[in-house]
C-alpha cells in the first residue's frame, strides 16, 4: 500500500512519499539557497512543491514564485502546483496584458511564470518581490550572462523580507567556471547532488537504453560533398597561405570565428587596411558558409541544403558571389537542385520511417528531435505519407512562410499527444526542457548535438514511468559522429564533476552574500522615458537597479528621454555599423536634432571597429554626426556603463528643472526643404550629404528625377554605377504584387564589401 505525503497545505493522497524527495526538501529549508542537481523524472517539481508548502505554512501571507524558461513549461508547472497544493495558483506570461498580470499577482499566492514577464513587470514597478518567501528557478543552468534569472535573483535578494532561492536542473554543465557563475549569479550557498546510483534513488530510477543507428551517406550526397570539400580545401589553403590559420584539417566553425575576430581587430588598427586582410575576411565568410552547407548535407538532407543555396544566392556579398563563380561550388549547387527535383532523401529518413513503423506496432509513443524546423517539416510530411499519426511541435517564432505556434496551440498539442491522438511528436529544441510527456517510450534523435546539456535534456523525455529507450541516428564519417562523441566526452566530464562533488565550487561562492540594496524610487530619484524596444536590454535592468523611475513608452525619436531638451540614442558597436549600411543612422540623427535641443548618441562596446565594416566608413559616420549634425558622441564600455551615464544625465537635467518631462510622442512636421531631402535620399546609394548636393545642383526634386545618367555623374559622390541604379529605379515599371509584404533578405556583411555608397565627410 502506497504512503502519501501529509501536510496541511498539500492535497491528500496526491504526492507519493519518497524519502529522497523529503530529504532534499528538508536540506533546502535547513541550509538556505540551494541548487538541486538530479536526473530528469526524479521529481524535482515535487521537491519544489514540498518546500513551497512549508514556506507558506511558516509565512502565511507570503507568495511563492516559480520561474520556467518557456511558456509551455510555465503552464505545466501551474497545473502541477495546482494539483499538489491547497493555495491559489496562477500563471503569468507575456500573453497577458500588464493590467491583468497585476490583478493575478495580487490575488495569487503561488505564481508560475516566465522570467522575462516578471522582469518586465518589476522594472515597470507593477509589483515587487518583497513578499515572496520562495523563488524557484527551474532549469537554473540558464542563470548566466544577461538571462533574466540573473537580474531577478539579484533584485529578489535585495527586496525580499525573508528570501529563499531554489535552483533545479538535470544538467548544470561540465565547466567549473559556468557552474561557479550560476551559483554566484543565483546566490546559491549549497549544491545538492542526486544521481541514479544513489541507494535511495535506485528503486525509482528507470534505466534508459541507448542505441546508435548508423547510416551511410547516399551516392548523391557523396558526389555533392566531393565538390563542396574541394571548394572548402581551396579556401582553407588560401587562408593558410595568408597566415590566418595554421592547419587545413579539422577546422571548426569556432576556429573560423576566432580567426575572423583577429583579422577584424587588425583591420580596425589600420587607417588603410592591407588588401590581404580584406581578402581574408571574404574567404573566412565563404568558409563559414561552406561548413554550414556541409553540415546540412551530412546531417539533415537535400531539401535543407537546397533552401540554403537559394538564400545564399540572394546575398550580394563578395563572399557569396565568389562562391558562385567557382566551378566546383556551382556543380554542387546544380547537383543539389537536381537531387531536390528528384526527391532524393537523406538515408536517415528511410531508416527513421522503418524504426517508427516497427516501434509503433507495440502502440508506443515517440518523440523525434531535430534542431532544424525544415527537417521537422520533412519528417512530418514523410510520416503523413506513411500513414503515421504525427504532429509538429516548435516555438512561437515565425520562420519565413510558416507561423510559430501560439502558447495555446503548444498546450493543445501536448494535451492531445498525452491522450494518444498522435503517436509521434516531432519537435525542435523547444521540447527539450521540462515538457512533461510521461507516456513516451522512445526518444529518437535525428542528429546528435555537441552539447551535453541538450543531450541529457532530450534523453530525459523517456524512462519516466517504465524502462526508456533512445535511438541516435548517425551518418558515418560525418559531423554527426564528431558531434555525438563531443557530447559524450562533455557528459563524462560533467559526471566526473558530480562524482567529486562541488566542494571547490561551493568554496568559491561567497556564503550568504546579498547584493547591495536597490535604491527605492523616491521623489528625489530621476525619471527616464524608455522606448519599449529597449525594455529587454541590460541598460534598462541597470537603470532599475539604480532606482530610476522608468516609464516605458513608444518613443518616435530616440531610445531614452531624460528631459524636454535631452534625448539619447543608444547603439551597440554592431548596431552602429548596421545603421550606417542601411542609412538609419543619418535619418535618426536628423530626427534627433529636429526634435531636441540637446540630443546625444551613446555608442556602447569595447571595439567599435569589429563589426565587419571598413574603419573609414565608421570614422566618416562619426565625423558626420559630430560636424554635420552637431551631435555629441559618448562612448561607453557596457550596458551597465551606459545606464550609469543616462542616470547621471537624468539627475543633472532634472535637478535644475523640477517640471514633469513632456514626452515626445510625435515628430515635428518636416519643413519643405526637409521633405525634399527626404525624397531624394530615398534613391539608391544616396545619403543626406549627396541628396543636398543633388538639390543644390538641380534646384528642384523634379529636375533631379528628370536628370540623365550623364548629368547625375556631374555631382560629386555619384559615379556611373550609382547613376545607372538611380535611373533604373526611376524608369522601371512597378510590378503589382511583386513585394507581397515581404522584407528584403538580410545582408551578410563582410569587410570586403564595397562601402563607397556611404556618405562620409571629405
Amino acid at each position: 500500500m502506497e504512503k502519501w505525503i501529509q501536510h496541511p497545505l498539500i492535497k491528500p493522497e496526491i504526492i507519493e512519499s519518497r524519502l529522497y524527495q523529503q530529504v532534499l526538501a528538508a536540506d533546502v529549508l535547513k541550509k538556505g539557497n540551494a541548487m538541486i542537481v538530479a536526473p530528469t523524472a526524479l521529481g524535482k517539481t515535487i521537491v519544489a512543491a514540498l518546500v513551497s508548502a512549508e514556506r507558506l505554512k511558516n509565512n502565511p501571507t507570503s507568495k511563492i514564485l516559480m520561474l520556467a524558461p518557456s511558456k509551455p513549461l510555465a503552464v505545466q508547472h501551474e497545473e502541477s502546483l495546482r494539483k499538489f497544493l491547497k493555495a491559489p495558483v496562477n500563471v503569468l506570461t507575456g500573453s497577458l496584458t500588464p493590467d491583468k498580470r497585476i490583478k493575478i499577482w495580487e490575488k495569487s499566492q503561488i505564481i508560475s511564470a516566465t522570467p522575462q514577464t516578471i522582469e518586465s513587470d518589476i522594472i515597470a514597478n507593477r509589483y515587487s518581490l518583497k513578499d515572496v518567501s520562495l523563488l524557484v528557478f527551474d532549469e537554473c543552468h540558464r542563470g548566466i550572462g544577461n538571462y533574466a534569472y540573473v537580474f531577478l535573483a539579484s533584485r529578489y535578494m535585495s527586496e525580499a523580507v525573508n528570501p529563499l532561492i531554489l535552483g533545479l536542473t538535470a544538467s548544470p554543465g561540465g565547466e567549473e567556471d559556468k557552474i561557479t557563475a550560476v551559483c554566484e549569479n543565483l546566490f546559491i550557498n549549497k549544491v545538492i547532488i542526486k544521481t541514479e546510483e544513489d541507494v535511495d534513488v535506485k528503486p525509482y530510477f528507470k534505466p534508459i537504453e541507448i542505441k546508435w543507428v548508423k547510416v551511410d551517406l547516399g551516392k548523391e550526397q557523396k558526389n555533392i560533398k566531393k565538390h563542396l570539400d574541394a571548394v572548402l580545401k581551396n579556401r582553407l589553403k588560401g587562408l593558410k597561405n595568408l597566415g590566418i590559420i595554421r592547419y587545413i584539417s579539422n577546422v571548426s566553425k569556432s576556429d573560423i570565428l576566432k580567426a575572423r575576430g583577429k583579422v577584424q581587430n587588425r583591420i580596425s588598427r589600420d587607417s588603410q587596411p592591407p588588401k590581404d586582410c580584406l581578402m581574408a575576411i571574404s574567404m573566412l565568410t565563404a568558409v563559414f558558409s561552406l561548413q554550414h552547407a556541409l553540415e546540412l548535407l551530412e546531417t539533415q538532407g537535400i531539401n535543407n541544403l537546397n533552401n540554403y543555396f537559394i538564400k545564399l544566392k540572394k546575398k550580394k556579398t563578395k563572399a557569396s558571389q565568389g562562391l558562385f563563380k567557382n566551378d566546383d561550388f556551382n556543380q554542387a549547387v546544380q547537383l543539389t537542385h537536381n537531387a531536390h527535383k528528384d526527391q532524393v532523401e537523406h538515408p536517415k529518413m528511410k531508416k527513421l520511417m522503418k524504426i517508427l513503423k516497427e516501434e509503433l506496432k507495440t502502440n508506443q509513443q515517440i518523440i523525434v528531435f531535430s534542431q532544424y524546423r525544415d527537417t521537422v517539416n520533412d519528417i512530418h510530411k514523410k510520416c503523413e505519407e506513411n500513414s503515421i499519426k504525427s504532429v509538429k511541435f516548435f516555438g512561437q517564432a515565425a520562420r519565413e512562410k510558416e507561423k510559430g505556434l501560439t502558447q495555446k496551440e503548444q498546450k493543445n498539442i501536448i494535451k492531445n499527444f498525452r491522450k494518444g491522438e498522435y503517436k509521434v511528436l516531432i519537435s525542435t529544441s523547444v521540447a527539450e526542457e521540462g515538457i512533461d510527456v510521461p507516456s513516451v517510450d522512445l526518444v529518437i534523435l535525428y542528429e546528435p548535438v555537441p552539447s551535453e546539456i541538450r543531450m541529457i535534456q532530450r534523453r530525459g523525455r523517456t524512462g519516466r514511468k517504465t524502462k526508456g529507450q533512445m535511438i541516435v541516428l548517425i551518418t558515418k564519417g560525418t559531423r554527426d559522429e564528431s558531434y555525438y562523441y563531443s557530447s559524450v566526452r562533455k557528459e563524462k566530464k560533467m559526471k566526473s564533476q558530480l562524482t567529486k562533488g562541488y566542494e571547490k565550487v561551493e568554496r568559491l561562492v561567497k556564503q550568504g552574500e546579498k547584493p547591495p540594496k536597490i535604491h527605492q524610487n523616491t521623489v528625489n530619484q530621476p525619471q527616464v522615458y524608455v522606448d519599449h524596444r529597449e525594455s529587454k536590454s541590460g541598460v534598462v535592468r541597470e537603470l532599475s537597479n539604480l532606482g530610476v523611475d522608468i516609464k516605458t513608452s513608444t518613443l518616435t525619436v530616440a531610445d531614452y528621454q531624460v528631459s524636454s531638451e535631452v534625448a539619447v540614442e543608444r547603439k551597440s558597436a554592431q548596431d552602429f555599423a548596421g545603421s550606417i549600411i542601411d542609412k538609419r543612422l543619418y535619418k535618426q540623427a536628423r530626427e534627433l536634432v529636429e526634435n531636441f535641443n540637446k540630443p546625444l548618441l551613446i555608442v556602447e562596446g569595447e571595439n567599435l571597429y569589429s563589426g565587419g565594416l571598413h574603419p573609414n566608413a565608421i570614422r566618416g559616420a562619426l565625423a558626420s554626426l559630430a560636424v554635420d549634425f552637431s551631435i555629441p558622441i559618448i562612448p561607453t564600455r557596457s550596458p551597465e556603463d551606459t545606464a550609469a551615464m543616462i542616470y547621471r544625465l537624468a539627475i543633472r537635467e532634472q535637478e535644475k528643472n523640477t517640471k514633469e518631462i513632456p514626452l515626445r510622442t510625435e515628430r515635428k512636421p518636416l519643413s519643405l526643404q526637409e521633405h525634399q531631402i527626404f525624397i531624394i535620399e530615398s534613391l539608391p546609394n544616396v545619403g543626406p550629404v549627396t541628396a543636398r548636393k543633388l538639390l543644390e545642383k538641380f534646384k528642384t526634386v523634379q529636375n533631379v528625377i528628370n536628370a540623365s545618367e550623364q548629368e547625375l555623374t556631374e555631382v560629386e559622390g555619384i559615379g556611373k554605377i550609382i547613376a545607372q541604379k538611380i535611373r533604373e529605379v526611376i524608369n522601371s515599371r512597378f510590378k503589382t504584387g511583386a513585394i507581397n509584404g515581404k522584407t528584403a533578405p538580410d545582408k551578410e556583411l563582410t569587410l570586403s564589401d564595397d562601402y563607397n555608397y556611404i556618405d562620409t565627410v571629405k
